[in-house]
């Protein structure tokens, strides 16, 4: 998901690209970190303007593989990767590559330079090394000029400098609109060279993809999934590459909303379990009354077949505290699914896997265990939460 959380993101990414790119420069003097991360903040309101953006607002013909690629005529777009993916001798990681896109105006710019964009991209990686309990994370930003950062297809490839997710030639028999992806991320204290191949066709949320972020018609979003990608490849962590296997989800989503008035943040949970279903879940929390709360979610079942979810318990178990920031984040969780006999257990697998970069967000890797009428059941996930500062 990462819901139409655009807003917020669009005004981070916007915004940290504008002030370390130099755009749009004033005679002041830099802000700090944690200064710049407060003032983007006092910007997180739904100004209710389209601003000459398309907006999510009814159904559409998802196309593959063109809808992999980049929707400019929409303010906001990210592409997700996140895997849990263990060595022979059975050492943990999860990995979480992210490539956001913003607009910053509706119009192509009018210049003749070769820097001219109104594109602006932000990459988040991160890989939790559960082992040597240890969390890495870096970011890049760039322009969508120069094939410095972008977004195509045939073949599709997104990328950012040297980071990319690259399509791989290879058929997947039997499995229609399925795609095959190499990952390749490279940065001093980690590296992801990995092999991605979708085992089940890509998921629509919401209404066949047409994902509601409140109870409002005016906040949505476009938003499908490869909610198991088979990975196998290689981790580097401190200068030494290790070989792995997985599974992975890949989520795709583009949209002009933002969060509703009262709307402080969201949970969302991506969980693959044993007996080869996905669950997809989030939660969108009101600042003042959990009662509330917009929920949405998606099950898939063995064969792909997508059902949705439009009620859920999620209870927090515990509370972490990042040693760094202060931020208190939920850690653990009691998930449960009225009338499909399904209660699942959440624990992390890292309590501190905070991401504290352009902005600041837990998102990490997480066991499950738990049963659908009574057959146990075991897998592992994500959880993303934002808002909690």
């Amino acid at each position: 998901m990462r819901c139409a959380m655009s807003e917020r993101r669009s005004w981070l990414i916007a915004g940290g690209v504008l002030a370390l790119l130099g755009a749009g420069c004033r005679d002041e003097p830099p802000r700090k970190p944690d200064q710049f991360k407060r003032s983007i903040a006092d910007t997180l309101s739904d100004s209710g303007i389209d601003g000459g953006f398309r907006r999510a607002r009814r159904m559409q013909t998802f196309r593959f593989p063109a809808d992999h690629g980049a929707h400019p005529e929409f303010r906001n777009e990210w592409w997700y990767l996140t895997g849990n993916l263990a060595t022979p001798d059975r050492r943990r990681f999860g990995y979480q590559v992210t490539l956001f896109r913003s607009a910053l105006s509706p119009d192509t710019p009018h210049s003749r330079s070769a820097w001219a964009t109104n594109q602006v991209y932000l990459a988040h990686v991160a890989v939790t090394d559960v082992a040597r309990r240890r969390f890495h994370s870096a970011e890049r930003i760039g322009r969508g000029a120069l094939g410095l950062a972008g977004a195509e297809t045939e073949p599709v490839r997104l990328w950012l400098d040297d980071w990319s997710i690259v399509e791989r030639s290879e058929p997947i028999p039997g499995c229609r609109d399925c795609l095959a992806a190499a990952v390749n991320i490279g940065e001093r204290e980690f590296a992801l060279s990995l092999s991605l191949t979708a085992l089940k066709a890509p998921a629509l949320h919401g209404d066949r993809g047409l994902s509601a972020k409140g109870p409002s018609n005016q906040n949505a979003s476009y938003y499908y999934s490869y909610t198991r990608m088979a990975t196998r490849g290689t981790i580097t962590v401190d200068g030494t590459p290790v070989p792995v296997r997985g599974s992975s989800w890949f989520d795709h989503e583009w949209s002009t909303s933002a969060l509703s008035p009262g709307q402080s943040g969201w949970d969302w949970f991506s969980i693959q379990l044993s007996d080869d279903t996905e669950v997809m879940l989030f939660r969108l929390r009101d600042r003042d009354l959990a009662s509330r709360d917009f929920l949405s979610g998606s099950m898939i079942d063995p064969n792909g077949r997508v059902t949705p979810v439009s009620a859920a318990v999620i209870e927090a178990l515990s509370t972490w505290r990042s040693p760094s920031t202060g931020v208190a984040y939920p850690s653990g969780w009691r998930i449960v699914l009225p009338g499909r006999g399904l209660q699942l257990t959440l624990t992390p697998l890292l309590e501190n896997q905070e991401i504290d970069l352009m902005f600041r967000y837990w998102e990490g890797a997480v066991a499950v265990t738990g049963s659908a009428n009574a057959h146990q059941l075991r897998g592992y996930g994500y959880a993303e939460l934002t808002g909690y500062e």
